[in-house]
């Protein structure tokens, strides 16, 4: 048994919604909880000391990139992941499936995380898959690598993430029934494989769901992950946002519910309260951090909305003499701190400064934002503070 636990403190009478606290050697973490993506041991322009400063609970880590470059045994000699990006907190890594999904099969069909905002042009894929593993190509020199689940697991282990991720097989949304059920039987052998390679007892393994588009399959690999796993992450590339929200009922109706969810790789505003009502507890993403470097920045209601995806861009010529925070309902160090005019003084004359205060107030904005629906669970008005976003 794990030495991690997990409990529910409030139940959302109305959905799914649950507020809990996951215990971990490095801390505990308050659900629900938005992750904030670390993928090289840095959140990209963020400081350790920002993610403190806006309350952020725990980072994840990227399994494949940290292996590559600088490789987990000199994470492990310097004292684990947490202590060497100088965190001192939770942490998380994912399995390396994702990243192999993208030099695969994600290239082969030209395809992300939605199919339908990510779709684009096939080109030649950089990995083999076997019943063994997969081999590949790094991206850094070409050269050649190996990822089994037993690979995945030392390297986390080694990495000393609280929380870490069963190695599995992502399959494509363009996959018809036949070829999803192919990758899920593949999947569901990694993940007892990794069941098996997995001894430190200071972390909780996650289980991998997948299933495609397929509620058949799906409801299978939620009872698969159900019996042989204490924690279940949802994987899997989606062809929609609705099919996404219709395979987290799915899951979340198969799985015990007193077990912590994991939702890999969201982290949009109308996401975050859709997955939350349907039962997930942490989940980590990209976004916040990748729109803030291209000048995009998260803005709450009435001028955030779902017309613009609650973001807007520092480049509008309106903010170039505008003295107003980039948010006015927002507290964090940017928003306290500085003008939009002069960020966006600062993004037109490409200074790095600029990707520092986007980034450090899109985290905070999502950190914030779970912080917000965590307290409204615990006050049972999850149902009327989603209305209050979505007028």
């Amino acid at each position: 048994m794990s030495q991690i636990s997990f409990n529910i403190a409030s139940k959302d009478k109305k959905t799914k919604a649950r507020a809990g606290v996951i215990k971990t050697p490095h801390g505990d973490i308050e659900t629900p909880s938005f992750i904030p993506v670390g993928t090289q041991a840095t959140v990209k322009a963020v400081s350790p000391r920002d993610l403190k400063e806006m309350e952020a609970q725990i980072v994840l880590a990227n399994t494949y990139h940290l292996h590559l470059r600088p490789g987990e045994k000199l994470i492990k000699k310097l004292g684990g992941l947490s202590k060497f990006m100088s965190w001192n907190s939770p942490t998380m890594t994912d399995s390396g499936g994702f990243q192999v999904f993208s030099l695969g099969i994600g290239l082969e069909h030209g395809v992300g995380k939605l199919l339908r905002e990510e779709e684009g042009e096939a080109r030649p894929r950089l990995n083999k898959i076997t019943e063994e593993g997969v081999t590949f190509q790094s991206h850094i020199d070409g050269s050649k690598q190996f990822l089994s689940p037993e690979i995945s697991i030392q390297i986390q282990e080694d990495l000393g993430a609280d929380l870490i991720v069963a190695f599995d097989d992502l399959e494509s949304p363009k996959y018809n029934h036949e070829e999803t059920e192919k990758s899920l039987n593949l999947t569901e052998n990694w993940l007892v494989r990794s069941i098996k390679a997995h001894k430190r007892k200071d972390q909780l393994l996650y289980g991998v769901t997948h299933g495609g588009e397929f509620e058949d399959l799906r409801i299978k690999s939620a009872r698969f992950n159900d019996k042989y796993f204490d924690a279940i992450a949802l994987g899997g590339a989606h062809k929609t946002k609705e099919s996404m929200y219709k395979i987290i009922d799915w899951t979340t109706d198969n799985i015990d519910v007193n077990k912590p969810t994991h939702m890999l790789g969201i982290g949009e505003v109308d996401d975050i309260f859709e997955i939350i009502e349907r039962g997930i507890d942490t989940f980590d993403c990209v976004i916040p951090t990748r729109i803030g470097r291209t000048g995009f920045f998260f803005i709450s209601p009435p001028f955030g909305n779902m017309k613009n995806r609650f973001r807007t861009d520092i480049d509008k010529p309106d903010f170039r003499k505008d003295s107003k925070p980039l948010d006015e309902n927002c507290n964090c160090n940017t928003c306290q701190n500085f003008s939009r005019a002069y960020i966006s003084h600062l993004f037109r004359s490409r200074e790095i400064l600029s990707y520092n205060l986007l980034s450090v107030h899109n985290v905070h904005f999502l950190v914030n934002l779970t912080k917000q629906i965590r307290e409204e669970i615990l006050n049972d008005n999850f149902s009327t503070f989603k209305k209050k976003w979505f007028k």
